[in-house]
């Protein structure tokens, strides 16, 4: 599988700006590319209470329709974050879209210092098979807990997929944990960050990074905008788990509720 990571700066609030953006390297990605992806929340940038009402949009909105329209005219998936609107309710979402629509979206789990009061926190984790790999999509925050990528993984995850947001002074702590996380679950990562200036001083640390089962780095990015394409061999996967298996050996199980859907989605409840 051929992964594309795109590390941009964008603008918070201003979704035609960042849409343009994304469509544009949607449309340059190779022709052998599976998924694109890019930073957390990239189409909306991070929102404040009261640019809920103007700049939130539904997963059915215009710029979800448009990114499916990219993907279908490049036959790729993406991998990409925004602020979703439902109903009344906000939260931080990752979509994995296809030339089809949306394939799988996850709401962010472990909301950060200053997110509580304008978005809700997901309450579940999924996962699902695009290209004969099995996915699942994880947010910022969200590595520095051991628990949800394990969730992944016991929903049968070959590849975590990483959108960031992660700014000064904290980007070594994500690049120890999205390590940690393939290492532990001994499946690949792929993880991209923002970069560039935010509001109230924030300079957004990039380092978005690709792991392998191993925990060891394929690539790295810098602090500056860039893109980079990256080959998993999912063969590395059973080489990672011939010897121990974390999976088998582990003496402490989930037993959170488990759904499997029709379509191939794999979802896990939490608090269940």
């Amino acid at each position: 599988m051929k992964i594309e990571i795109v590390q941009l700066a964008g603008r918070d609030g201003d979704t035609a700006y960042n849409l343009n953006r994304a469509q544009k390297a949607i449309a340059t990605c190779a022709p052998d590319t599976d998924i694109v992806i890019f930073p957390e929340s990239y189409l909306t940038g991070f929102l404040d209470v009261g640019q809920l009402a103007a700049c939130a949009e539904p997963l059915d909105g215009p710029s979800v329709r448009a990114i499916t329209a990219a993907a279908r005219e490049r036959n790729v998936a993406v991998v990409i974050g925004l602020i979703e609107r439902d109903g009344d309710r906000h939260y931080n979402t990752t979509v994995l879209v296809t030339p089809d629509g949306v394939a799988l979206s996850y709401r962010k789990t472990h909301l950060w210092v200053s997110e509580p009061g304008v978005v809700l926190p997901g309450d579940r984790y999924a996962t699902v098979e695009w290209r004969g790999v099995r996915v699942g999509i994880l947010i910022c925050y969200d590595i520095e807990f051991p628990e949800g990528a394990r969730a992944l993984a016991d929903l049968g995850a070959q590849l975590f997929l990483v959108t960031n947001g992660n700014m000064d002074p904290f980007g070594y702590g994500h690049r120890t944990a999205i390590m940690a996380r393939a290492q532990e679950n001994q499946v690949f990562a792929v993880m991209v960050n923002r970069v560039g200036d935010g509001p109230e001083g924030i300079v957004f640390a990039g380092g978005s990074a690709a792991v392998d089962p191993f925990g060891r780095m394929l690539v790295e990015a810098g602090r500056d905008e860039c893109r980079a394409a990256v080959e998993l061999d999912f063969s590395r996967i059973e080489a990672a788990r011939s010897v121990y298996n974390y999976h088998v050996d582990r003496r402490v199980r989930t037993h959170a509720e488990k759904i499997e859907h029709p379509d191939g989605r794999r979802e896990m409840l939490i608090g269940s």
